[in-house]
């Protein structure tokens, strides 16, 4: 008699929903307010204190909301057509048709990047209003402990009580920024129900050297310049900066989703000038002027110095042969750096890995085995280039999942 008390108990404070989306960030919160959109009454639970923080930090506070050339190209994954069919039904256009709908004033930055002009907390405003338009309850500060399969759903054991559904999206992101409440919870998940995982690294994130690299590039902290940055085939142009722990800038977050421990990396400083022309038409116009002087017209001074005395170069520009002059042009657009690490999950963008993506349907993001099971977002092994990338991966899965529910 006691324990059909305690069922029966349960029953009457166990709330029942359609949907359940477990993360409130982009790909949680476009997700739920598609499906409620569509009649489904939708729960949104996240432990955090408020929704899309991730939206809030990113892009300087402007949030590099979506990106114009966003395609599967842009993307890394172990299969890299999985994401072919998201974004091509929910496209930047699509989200741009939003924002504008809204009111919300942008603008584009260089190679298709498109931000807020006031604040990133407009997107989140935004998320939040369709929410409330499609009557998605939303809970905050709820942590979700356990999961578990019922008859005919799921049942959400929650830090404020169980929760029933008849389908359960998983969008609680990746491991990066732990100090925002990241965790792996969306891999337990997934491994509980038997779905393999694709190993998980940082991405987008600075790479660290060794202490006598450092100790070398100390007087170059603080200076930044255009470069290429090469890891194997990949390649991207885009600002350098030193740091006092190694190396940063877009180009160097961009090719740290591709390197990996033990790699090295090439750096061409200014890609798109002929520093050995240069310097042979300083050195013809006025071959009195130090090597250095010559180089800091197209460098950082303290760039220019390092260059000139890693080379052993002293004396006037006239006093260099034109084979010194291309040694040192040399040493500037082929310079290879053997990062000793990244600086890891702490300061990561994104996750690189997670949920495979051979265990779920690029349609509707559901996990092929476990019907009304989901993952969206950045805990799906999809991951995307700096510039925007990633949250139209989020809009994306996020709406067709929303679509399907």
């Amino acid at each position: 008699m006691e324990k059909a008390g305690r069922d029966q108990k349960e029953r009457q404070v166990t709330r029942r929903f359609d949907v359940v989306v477990l993360g409130a960030g982009a790909a949680g919160m476009m997700c739920a307010f598609r499906a409620g959109q569509r009649g489904r009454s939708v729960l949104v639970v996240d432990h955090a204190k408020a929704p899309g923080e991730k939206i809030r930090i990113s892009g300087g506070g402007r949030c590099n909301f979506t990106n114009l050339h966003a395609g599967p190209r842009n993307y890394l994954s172990a299969n890299p057509h999985f994401a072919k069919s998201a974004l091509a039904r929910y496209t930047p256009r699509d989200f741009l048709d939003l924002v504008e709908r809204h009111k919300i004033a942008w603008h584009e930055k260089t190679l298709g990047q498109l931000f807020c002009d006031d604040s990133a907390k407009d997107i989140v405003r935004m998320l939040l209003a369709e929410m409330r338009a499609a009557d998605v309850v939303l809970e905050l500060q709820v942590q979700p402990t356990a999961v578990e399969k019922t008859l005919d759903g799921f049942r959400i054991l929650t830090s404020g009580g169980p929760v029933d559904a008849g389908s359960l999206v998983v969008a609680t992101g990746g491991k990066s920024i732990p100090k925002m409440g990241a965790t792996g919870f969306a891999y337990e998940i997934a491994r509980q129900f038997g779905l393999k995982i694709v190993e998980t690294r940082p991405g987008l994130v600075p790479l660290t050297l060794d202490p006598h690299m450092l100790e070398k590039l100390s007087p170059l902290s603080g200076v930044a310049v255009q470069a290429e940055v090469r890891h194997g085939k990949t390649s991207f142009r885009e600002a350098l900066l030193f740091t006092h722990r190694g190396l940063s800038g877009p180009s160097i977050l961009q090719i740290s989703s591709f390197w990996r421990e033990g790699d090295d990396v090439k750096l061409a400083i200014e890609p798109d000038l002929d520093m050995a022309q240069q310097l042979k038409a300083a050195r013809k116009a006025n071959g009195r002027q130090a090597a250095q002087t010559a180089l800091s017209e197209n460098l950082p001074k303290r760039l220019a110095q390092f260059f000139v005395e890693s080379q052993g170069i002293a004396g006037n520009l006239a006093d260099l042969s034109d084979k010194a002059i291309e040694k040192l042009a040399a040493s500037i657009r082929d310079w290879t750096i053997r990062p000793a690490g990244s600086e890891g999950y702490r300061t990561a963008e994104v996750t690189i890995g997670g949920v495979d993506t051979s265990d779920l349907d690029s349609r509707m993001m559901q996990a092929k085995a476990v019907p009304g099971l989901y993952f969206i977002g950045e805990c799906v092994d999809v991951t995307g280039w700096l510039g925007g990338y990633n949250f139209q991966w989020a809009w994306a899965s996020g709406h067709v999942c929303g679509e399907a529910l």
